[in-house]
């Protein structure tokens, strides 16, 4: 069912109801927005009438908001965001020949995509991207971008996942650590400190698995959230890391961080393009996923 226009709030009357919420105070909320206190006080009541519920309790001089006001805040502040991206992006690339909004893993776009992001727009002048961090798959009906880069399965709701690469990790160490706490074979590093990622806690158990050693040491050691954490801690000397190839080629390549056993373990999930099916005949996103395709190997590993 949908709404007659003449029942949806305009964005004057959600950035009113917002900051109101924010500071609890009608006038607070007024002097932010250059409004008066019963300019901002009609347009809450206006938007109450519409809704039918009662968004603040008035208490002497504070808005205190009410359940259903705490239950809208969220959707207000949700629907501005949007709005404010979606007139940034269009201000951005109003220059622009042709834009590309691109959703990428933190630790994957920082570590991997960025560096070699400046010969993507070499090879299509007068192009713009717009790149976003994203942790989990999301609605593309919902948030605005034209692909996405994602670690897992090819499993993605309204949209298509082409293979870009596995996953290979190795353990790793920084030369002084190396040099202080040398280790002789793959089973010595059971004793010694190792670095975790907290969203994937049986990663060095796989690891010696896959070295045909019997151990299990992620009840100890020190552990990070993201990949690009563990590999300052490793490269400050703070322990041994098990770290994707494709994430730490700069450090291998000037020596500050060492692949203490050249044994390469696959992890089970591997990394892919994602279009939404929306999306499949924009020119600048397909040129751009037929780029990311020719900066990895056959092998599955990236380049250097």
């Amino acid at each position: 069912m949908t709404l007659p226009r003449k029942l949806i709030p305009d964005l004057t009357t959600l950035q009113s109801f917002e900051s109101a919420a924010r500071h609890g105070n009608f006038t607070r909320a007024a002097l932010e927005l250059n409004l008066t206190q019963s300019a901002v006080s009609r347009q809450i009541r206006d938007l109450e009438t519409q809704l039918g519920v009662l968004l603040f309790e008035r208490v002497r001089q504070r808005a205190i908001l009410s359940e259903a006001g705490k239950r809208l805040l969220p959707e207000a502040r949700r629907l501005l965001h949007q709005t404010e991206e979606m007139m940034i992006r269009a201000a951005a690339g109003a220059d622009a020949t042709a834009t590309l909004s691109i959703a990428t893993l933190p630790t994957f776009g920082s570590r991997w995509l960025t560096p070699r992001l400046a010969g993507f727009l070499v090879a299509h002048p007068g192009s713009q991207v717009d790149i976003a961090s994203r942790f989990e798959p999301f609605d593309f009906e919902q948030e605005n971008f034209d692909l996405a880069i994602h670690y897992g399965q090819p499993i993605w709701a309204r949209a298509t996942c082409t293979f870009l690469c596995d996953e290979k990790v190795v353990p790793v160490a920084s030369p002084t650590l190396l040099q202080s706490d040398p280790v002789a074979s793959p089973a010595e590093l059971i004793h010694k400190p190792l670095l975790h990622l907290a969203t994937r806690p049986r990663l060095w158990r796989q690891w010696f698995e896959h070295c045909d050693i019997d151990a299990d040491p992620s009840y100890r050691g020190n552990r990070f959230d993201q990949f690009s954490m563990i590999i300052e801690a490793a490269t400050m000397a703070m322990g041994f890391a098990l770290l994707p190839l494709y994430l730490i080629e700069q450090e291998l390549s000037s020596g500050k961080l060492q692949i203490v056993f050249d044994q390469p373990m696959s992890t089970e999930n591997s990394y892919y393009v994602v279009t939404p099916d929306g999306k499949r005949e924009h020119t600048l996103g397909s040129a751009f996923t037929a780029w990311l395709l020719s900066q990895v190997s056959n092998k599955g590993t990236t380049e250097p």
